[in-house]
Parts: structure tokens; sequence; C-alpha cells
């Protein structure tokens, strides 16, 4: 009778079943969503993105159940070379890479502590410089401002109108009402 020895998903998920304990307690002690423990337990590997995880949270789930952690993550590595897409480490020259993952390597690697209040400094900077320079725009060189000409304020036609015209008042002396 040849018994084969029950995979790590059924090790992992008997001995919760075993301690009585259900998902959720052990996400909750583990720090593990339930989604991910519930693949742990029915070998669900491709809901994990990397290899990686699933070595990771094998270990954690298994330490969580005081059971072998090394042995059992052993026999994981075991489980995870026979299956095609875990047989061999992943590439490490990341192939196929666009403009947007460049971007946000370089924008993870900024300090934003540091970088933001900067950031609000250049700008405060900028908008000063500009507030100045479109101010002593309107200033001539003797550094009075400069008086565009404007005119009297009332409506001239660009042609003289023809026939009599009435003159322009006078502006009376200004009264001062108290």
């Amino acid at each position: 009778m040849n018994t084969a020895m029950p995979s790590v998903a059924e090790q992992l998920r008997a001995e919760r079943e075993r301690q009585k304990r259900t998902v959720h307690e052990v996400a909750d002690a583990t720090n593990i969503k339930a989604d991910h423990i519930r693949a742990l337990e029915a070998g669900e590997w491709k809901v994990f993105s990397a290899p990686v995880y699933i070595r990771g949270f094998t270990r954690t789930y298994a330490k969580e159940l005081r059971l072998d952690s090394v042995r059992l993550v052993a026999e994981l590595e075991e489980e995870l070379g026979r299956t095609d897409d875990y047989a061999e480490p992943p590439s490490l020259t990341g192939g196929g890479k666009g403009p947007l993952d460049f971007i946000t390597l370089w924008l993870s690697r900024v300090r934003w502590q540091w970088a933001f209040p900067v950031l609000i400094g250049v700008v405060v900077v900028a908008a000063c410089v500009a507030g100045y320079r479109a101010w002593s725009s309107g200033r001539t060189a003797t550094g009075n401002p400069t008086v565009l000409p404007a005119g009297s304020g009332l409506y001239q036609p660009s042609k003289p109108a023809p026939g009599p015209v009435l003159p322009l008042p006078t502006n009376p002396a200004p009264s001062r009402v108290r």
C-alpha cells in the first residue's frame, strides 16, 4: 500500500482544523489576508504574484500553527519544483518594462518627508518672482507707475460726427461734502 504524503496545503488545512481555528482567526493572528490563507490551504499558487510570497506566507502560517516550518518550506520547494510555473527561479532581467515602470521606480526612491516641503517652497518662490516681475513691468525706468493713455473716459468716436458737436464739459472744482 503506497500512502502518499499529504501536500503542504493539506497539512496546513488539517492542522488548522485540528486546532479548531477558523480561517479568519489565523488571518488575524498572522496578518495574512483570509483569501491568501484559503489559497495556501487549497494549493492555488497562481493567486500569489511571486513565489517569494508563497514561501513567506507558508513559513508564517506554519509557525502560527506550531508546525515545523523549515520542513514544511522544504516540502513546498519540492512541490513548486514539480510545477511548470515555479520549477525555475524567475528572471532577474525584468524584460518588458516600460516608461511607467521607470517613473514609478524613481518616484519610489524619493524621500517625500523632505521633498514635499522643498517642492512647496519652490512653488512659493516661483510665484513671488512672477508676481514681482508683473508688478515691476508696470513701472517706468524712473520707478513711477506707468500711466496709460486712457483719456478722459468719455466716449469719443473714431470719426468726427458730421454737423455741430456739443462742447465737452469742463471739470468743476471738487466739492467737499460734510
